[in-house]
């Protein structure tokens, strides 16, 4: 079984989200821990795993960053952008 897990660091960064657009952060975050070790090759840049990893939210919603730690088994989501409408 998968023990990995997610978190926001800083964890303020989703205060103010619209719900319908944080509820999507987190559905994604979940299916990235699940994938575990595996999400180092999901999202951009397409062509290098690891590192500062970015993942669409669909082209009209945003995005948002995440690293892999690891060591602790978690996907951590540094930054959300979304684009004003």
């Amino acid at each position: 079984m998968n023990e990995w897990t997610w978190c926001f660091d800083p964890e303020d960064i989703s205060k103010g989200l619209p719900p319908g657009a944080l509820a999507a952060v987190e559905r994604f975050a979940t299916e990235l821990a699940v994938l575990g070790p595996e999400a180092d090759h999901v999202g951009d840049p397409p062509d290098r795993s690891g590192g500062l990893r970015e993942f669409s939210l669909g082209d009209e919603v945003g995005f948002f960053k995440f690293l892999l730690a690891h060591h602790r088994r978690e996907i951590v989501i540094v930054h959300i952008t979304l684009w004003p409408h």
